[in-house]
């Protein structure tokens, strides 16, 4: 065999012996089977073999190859350059470039059967700097020869192109330490959002502190500013105040996931005030807050309020629309109907005669309800409420949104979806809201909730939703309507809607005695013929002082139910003064009502008096500020509501009484003396205007229930 020979024989090599070329196929001891190209075998000896074969070059070295994949990430001229190398180091181990034809021959500086791998490499090096690539020795291509035959193409990448860099850099660790404690510190997190300039003040009270005065230096302004860039990346430490305490109270790891496979195994309830602007019962502009429930597994809304306050019976009473029949409403489309929709509605209409009419929103009863550490969910009339349905109340983390994350996500949908439409919208945040929202055309509360209600019926109960994919084929989405319908009948759920009784249960109660004219809650006396026998007389609730169970609902005053301790059921009471005031009002109205008249000087307003106050405020409440036609035709300026001020010049000096009488005497169309007086009021210039104070919702609801 010619001095060429490799330094190992081993299976596969091929060699020619007599002219044939043949192949390595097998070895015993000194002995080597051969196989030429026709399947002839024959057996040589080693030593006759190293004497007379001349071994043929083979294929190139097997070498690690870089997937594709590994590229991504890297830039563009990093892979270039690799990809430059590549041919010439495989020509360097085989003697032929990758593209070489298949009976090609090696030239001959780079033949390994007449040049060692060395003088290959100093060829390649001279080849290299003759076609003008500087800076190319032959240390430099026996370096990139053994990264190559390490890991593949990988060892050609520039080591600068992906090389991993700390994000503390070569800082000082004691500066990185200190602001990583700072930047996690409770009054970073929950506090206001402030510069870098602040931090780096603070970096540098700290190490002053821990070390003593200018043992460690704080880096440059820019090298401080950078290290804040790396350390601080994705917590929103100098962006949102807002955001970043949502992402601090986001749990580390993986998300877990609550995959409920009935209607009302998991329901979630929450509150927030709504951005946009309405016009309170006192005509003046405010918002109110939304509660609202929805289920996991169907992602329904099946009950949604809009209050000024939130308060612990508007949580229960939500309970109790939950498990109640949205019935049909004056003015909205017949589409609507659940008897039209895709619902189960002839399975559910024999469950519930009562779903006749009703709209398509399901029927949910909750088992487990989620919820936030907020007053109005721990309190103890949601607690009792939550136990007579059987409902097991489960409260999240504190702090913690992400363990309601669908309800979340839904109230972020009604701002963009429903209240972005809707007149008096001001924007999710100071920074989005627009200049004199107020004094746009506002919607009353009880008119944004036909409206909220009616949206949820039409749309979101409609509207295919991301979370509710099907597993088997994640490219069909379902609606809230039809996932309930896909599980009622995959589960077997039957749902029972609340009956009357059960709901005046879920009412907030208060003890009173049955007296001879009937029974008095808040200066409001209720009377019925079915007290007849109970007049006077004890309840035989001992514990309560033989005082009688009273429930009502602090939205509608007009009636009460009282609990019949001696033969059981409920007695319904009525307003005796409903006759004067038919249009049913809470206890909100009634408050203000009376805050109104202590204010105009009557301390102790009669019954009468109080509910002809709130007539007027509910009439004046509906009717919105009237528009008045401007000197210049189509341009219309709104007056502003009566109730937001008084000029001085037009009060006249009356009794609190006498004024009450002619405003409920008032025609319905403004008469001669009225018009000139507002003819004088747009020629003059405006009076001094002595503002009314202002209500407070939040300290009056301290003071209710």
């Amino acid at each position: 065999m010619s001095h060429a020979r490799p330094g190992v024989l081993r299976v596969g090599d091929r060699v020619r012996l007599a002219g044939v070329s043949q192949t390595v196929v097998g070895l015993a001891g000194t002995m080597v089977h051969l196989a030429d190209e026709k399947g002839l075998a024959s057996v040589v000896s080693l030593p006759d073999l190293l004497l007379r074969a001349e071994v043929e070059p083979g294929p190139a070295p097997s070498v690690p190859r870089l997937p594709m994949a590994r590229f991504h990430g890297l830039p563009a001229k990093a892979i270039e350059e690799a990809s430059w190398w590549e041919p010439h180091i495989v020509e360097i181990l085989t003697g032929l470039p990758p593209d070489a034809a298949p009976h090609a021959r090696p030239s001959a500086q780079y033949d390994p059967a007449t040049r060692t791998l060395a003088e290959r490499e100093a060829a390649k090096a001279a080849e290299l700097t003759a076609a003008g690539h500087t800076g190319v020795s032959t240390g430099t291509v026996r370096r990139k020869r053994l990264r190559y035959q390490a890991q593949g193409v990988a060892g050609l990448v520039d080591g600068r192109a992906d090389r991993v860099r700390p994000p503390s850099g070569r800082s000082d660790p004691r500066v990185v330490d200190a602001l990583r404690h700072i930047l996690a510190a409770e009054e970073t997190v929950q506090g206001p959002s402030r510069t870098v300039e602040f931090f780096r003040w603070r970096v540098e009270q700290f190490l002053d502190g821990e070390y003593g005065p200018g043992a460690v230096a704080v880096p440059s302004r820019s090298t401080f500013y950078r290290l804040f860039r790396r350390l601080s990346a994705g917590q929103h430490t100098t962006g949102s105040a807002r955001t970043r305490r949502s992402l601090a109270g986001r749990p580390e790891g993986p998300f877990g996931q609550v995959a409920p496979v009935r209607p009302g195994e998991v329901m979630q309830i929450d509150s927030t005030p709504l951005d946009v602007l309405v016009r309170l019962d006192s005509s003046k502009p405010g918002r109110v807050d939304l509660t609202v429930v929805i289920d996991v597994a169907t992602r329904t809304v099946t009950a949604a309020v809009l209050r000024p306050t939130t308060r612990s019976v508007d949580a229960s009473l939500l309970l109790a629309r939950t498990v109640t029949p949205e019935l049909m409403r004056p003015g909205w489309a017949d589409a609507l109907r659940m008897s039209r929709s895709v619902l189960p509605f002839a399975h559910l209409h024999e469950l519930d005669e009562r779903l006749a009419h009703a709209a398509a929103r399901p029927v949910i009863v909750p088992e487990t309800m989620v919820c936030d550490h907020g007053m109005v969910f721990i309190s103890d009339n949601f607690r009792s409420s939550c136990r007579w349905l059987g409902i097991d109340f489960q409260p999240g983390h504190l702090a913690t949104p992400t363990d309601k994350p669908h309800i979340e996500r839904m109230i972020e949908t009604v701002g963009t979806q429903f209240l972005q439409y809707v007149s008096g919208y001001i924007g999710s945040s100071v920074e989005r809201r627009g200049r004199d929202t107020a004094s746009q055309p506002l919607w009353s509360v009880l008119e944004l909730q036909d409206l909220l209600d009616e949206w949820i019926v039409a749309a979101w109960q409609n509207r295919p939703h991301e979370g509710l994919r099907d597993p088997v084929a994640p490219g069909r989405m379902f609606s809230p309507n039809e996932k309930y319908a896909a599980l009622v009948q995959a589960a077997g759920y039957v749902p029972v809607a609340l009956s009357g009784e059960d709901y005046i249960e879920l009412l907030p109660a208060t003890w009173r005695a049955i007296n001879a004219y009937g029974v008095k809650i808040n200066h409001r006396v209720y009377d019925d013929a079915q007290l007849n026998g109970l007049r006077r007389q004890p309840s035989g609730v001992v514990a309560r002082k033989n005082l009688w169970e009273i429930h009502a609902d602090p939205y509608d005053v007009t009636r009460i139910w009282v609990r019949n301790h001696h033969h059981g059921g409920w007695i319904t009471l009525f307003w005796k003064h409903l006759s004067t005031a038919p249009a049913p009002f809470g206890e909100l109205h009634w408050s203000n009502a009376i805050s109104e008249l202590r204010a105009q000087g009557n301390p102790d307003p009669s019954e009468v008096e109080i509910a002809a106050a709130v007539g007027q405020l509910l009439q004046r409440a509906h009717q919105g500020p009237a528009e008045v036609v401007r000197a210049n035709p189509g341009q219309r300026k709104r007056r502003r509501p009566a109730a937001l001020g008084r000029s001085e010049v037009s009060r006249a000096p009356s009794s609190p009484r006498s004024s009450h009488s002619s405003a409920m005497s008032q025609p319905d169309e403004p008469s001669d003396d009225v018009s000139a007086t507002r003819q004088h009021d747009e020629d003059e210039p405006l009076a001094k205007v002595v503002p009314l104070g202002i209500f407070d919702a939040r300290k009056e609801a301290q003071r209710w229930w």
